[in-house]
């Protein structure tokens, strides 16, 4: 028999209004202990009088300990409903990106918690963060050869949150071959090679594609610089749309070394300038040196992992982005990004306005951009939107 959770008085609150996490907190333990389920195990979610609300997959020793995968407290989490899901995943980003480059599964947004995947035309990376999804492993590589049968799935299992769950970190090619460790993409026109084995995540960030398609319209023969560019999602693409000059900036050479390759691929490396270094002190040397840029793009990594940090967080976005403030022209344009959760959508605008008063400029707001389709939102956890890029426009006062 499937065990149960049962959820305190009133707890159930927060599922019935769309939410799929049950906290620790708000299990009735002396009804359902949690000690004795394994991680990975699935459970029935009950209220305080014992009406099912669905089932779930428990993490017993985490402050989340069970996510909700389905209302239907008889759905087990077997190989057809892997592949029943994968099929509505997939049908949902054919919809928006025909070119088959996409982030296909988005964890909980997907009723996969624990899953990540992502399509590289004929590669297919999984990363898998839970105990359950561990357990399930074959059953994903099967429902994903079954649904799109790719030339290639790598297994990208390096990331934080295995260690949280007490799994091993590995990174296995599991299915076909890899060209220099690298898989195909096309985004807004613009050809890359992804990193999958050694890169960052899964190798890409698909979250940010409607900002820099966004960015793209507004480039042509402007002065670029790209911070914190990575392997060249923004700057090779400005470049690919027009952009007279653009120079990135990374800490990891190797990295600079992928921004190259992937200019040459589009035809644009003679455009293209790196400097490696820390993003403070290169933008810093770059002020001294008297450079100056029409739009400067400020995409970090997240400076507030964890809700305790936001304060040490912010000081370090207010930081970066009034540097980059200062190595804007007159009528120059900042794209500043923040994948930090913790980071409430109206601080980044408004250390723009703050930032602006202090370097006597005004600033104008003209967008402000989200993540893409392929990275769906489940309205009642604000977790799963996170992303945010904010395009300024910076003058003199009036």
């Amino acid at each position: 028999m499937l065990p149960t959770i049962r959820l305190k008085d009133k707890a159930e609150r927060r599922l019935k209004g769309g939410h799929l996490w049950v906290y620790s907190n708000e299990v009735d333990t002396a009804a359902t202990p949690l000690k004795g389920l394994g991680a990975g195990a699935e459970a029935v979610i009950e209220t305080s009088a014992g009406k099912p609300l669905g089932r779930a997959v428990v993490s017993p020793e985490q402050l989340i300990c069970a996510r909700l995968y389905t209302r239907d407290a008889s759905q087990p989490l077997d190989a057809s409903f892997i592949v029943h899901r994968l099929k509505i995943a997939l049908s949902a980003r054919e919809l928006w990106y025909p070119e088959q480059c996409y982030r296909w599964v988005y964890g909980d947004s997907d009723s996969l918690p624990g899953l990540v995947i992502d399509r590289f035309m004929d590669v297919v990376v999984v990363q898998i963060s839970s105990a359950a999804m561990e357990e399930r492993r074959q059953d994903i590589l099967d429902a994903i050869n079954k649904v799109v049968k790719p030339a290639c799935i790598v297994l990208k299992n390096d990331g934080k949150l295995r260690a949280v769950e007490g799994l091993d970190e590995y990174v296995e090619i599991v299915q076909g071959e890899l060209e220099d460790d690298c898989a195909p993409l096309i985004e807004n026109g613009t050809r890359f090679m992804a990193p999958v084995i050694h890169g960052q995540k899964t190798g890409w960030f698909y979250d940010h594609r409607e900002n820099r398609a966004v960015l793209n319209r507004l480039v042509a023969g402007k002065r670029v610089l790209d911070v914190f560019s990575y392997v060249g999602g923004w700057g090779v693409q400005a470049a690919n749309h027009g952009a007279a000059e653009v120079h990135c900036v990374d800490a990891s050479a190797q990295a600079l070394d992928w921004v190259e390759e992937n200019a040459a691929l589009n035809g644009v490396e003679e455009k293209l300038h790196c400097w490696e270094g820390d993003a403070f002190t290169a933008l810093k040397q770059l002020r001294d040196n008297g450079e100056r840029f029409d739009v400067v793009v400020v995409d970090p990594p997240a400076f507030i992992p964890r809700r305790k940090d936001i304060k040490a967080g912010e000081q370090a976005y207010k930081r970066i982005n009034q540097i980059a403030m200062r190595l804007l022209n007159k009528d120059g344009l900042i794209v500043s990004g923040s994948c930090s959760m913790h980071l409430a959508d109206d601080r980044l605008p408004d250390m723009l306005r703050v930032l602006g008063r202090e370097l006597d400029r005004d600033v104008l707001i003209q967008h402000v951009g989200s993540q893409g389709a392929d990275h769906p939102v489940v309205p009642a956890i604000a977790e799963t939107r996170y992303l945010k890029a904010v395009f300024a426009r910076v003058l003199p006062t009036r």
